[in-house]
């Protein structure tokens, strides 16, 4: 039997929240040439539902009749500005209370997680959002154990994950569960993606808070160092590329960034190393990969993983390279607003 996967979509929702994971489960239709999933978009009430980008939505169903459409197998929450009016509905939480004694697994894509922990159904479970908002979601619900690294995350039945695309990675993780990683790998090829990307959220909520964050000369100079990680760059080199004192430049960095130039390029190598690690067929040798990315010896970079990452290269390798687990890809904050 095919399994029913519904997506609960509201007016300000994150339109890829919704598009992402339906067109995996769409794809692997298509590609097995059977039915395996049948698909159905839930809303107040059947028709038009805008998503925030102003394009819309057709939803099929109304959550309050999600009964009609028989057992569900998968039930998952968009993300969106528009969640912030939906956790002040009762009703919507008690509807979601209801299906999680039923449904085989019910998720949330990036901050759909506020309206399943509004329902207190993400209690006592792992869980993460978007790195924008995990400090928040941990603050707000000490109940849950918030992983802010996590693309996604499985725990007893419940699958939260992060940003936007990472609802990609949750809904490729569940076709392999159902279907295996042939069909999975599939999917991901024809739609031009990894089938577990390498690395966590933090590779990018790093970059972006940075790059945010730095205002003008300095804003220039992050660029050139994100563009080429590798090279030689001394902090003689970066202050004459934008005009300062090796100085003054110490001191941007500090007013802007809370760091140093040199604890800042250090964290850029090693987020380069570490997709090095995690995209190699076979666990490389840690002193040539420390030696590419100027991070000193072996040893150091296994400190340097211990530090940031909370665990050894080899160890991370088993969880997050390629023949690792699929089920739990493994970065504050403002208040919610419009990430999905």
């Amino acid at each position: 039997m095919p399994h029913t996967v519904v997506i609960l979509a509201y007016p300000g929702c994150q339109l890829l929240d919704v598009s992402g994971p339906w067109q995996v489960f769409a794809s692997a239709n298509d590609l097995s040439g059977r039915e395996l999933y049948r698909l159905h978009l839930a809303a107040d009430a059947p028709g038009s539902v805008a998503t925030n980008g102003g394009l819309p939505l057709l939803a099929d169903t109304a959550w309050s009749d999600l009964a009609s459409l028989g057992p569900l197998d998968t039930l998952l929450v968009a993300g969106g500005r528009g969640i912030v009016t939906q956790r002040q509905r009762p009703a919507l939480l008690a509807a979601l209370r209801d299906q999680a004694r039923q449904v085989r697994r019910l998720g949330s894509i990036c901050t759909g997680a506020f309206l399943l922990a509004d329902a207190g159904l993400l209690d006592g479970h792992q869980a993460t959002t978007h790195w924008r908002h995990c400090t928040e979601l941990a603050s707000e619900y000490p109940k849950i154990r918030v992983v802010p690294d996590a693309l996604y995350v499985e725990s007893a039945g419940r699958f939260t994950s992060a940003g936007v695309t990472a609802g990609i990675d949750l809904a490729l993780s569940l076709l392999e569960a159902d279907h295996g990683s042939t069909l999975a790998g599939q999917v991901a090829r024809e739609l031009v993606l990894f089938l577990r990307r390498p690395g966590g959220q933090s590779q990018f909520s790093e970059v972006l808070r940075s790059q945010n964050r730095a205002q003008g000369a300095l804003r220039k100079l992050l660029d050139r160092l994100h563009a080429d990680p590798g090279a030689p760059h001394r902090l003689e080199g970066m202050a004459e590329s934008i005009g300062v004192t090796p100085r003054h430049l110490s001191r941007l960095f500090r007013q802007q960034l809370a760091t140093t130039p040199g604890a800042y390029l250090t964290r850029l190598r090693l987020e380069q190393a570490r997709l090095a690690l995690v995209a190699s067929e076979r666990s490389p040798p840690l002193e040539p990969l420390a030696r590419q990315w100027r991070l000193g010896g072996a040893e150091q970079l296994r400190r340097l993983f211990q530090r940031h990452y909370g665990i050894s290269p080899s160890l991370y390798y088993q969880r997050f390279g390629p023949k690792g687990p699929v089920a739990t890809a493994t970065a504050t904050t403002p208040r919610l607003s419009n990430d999905g």
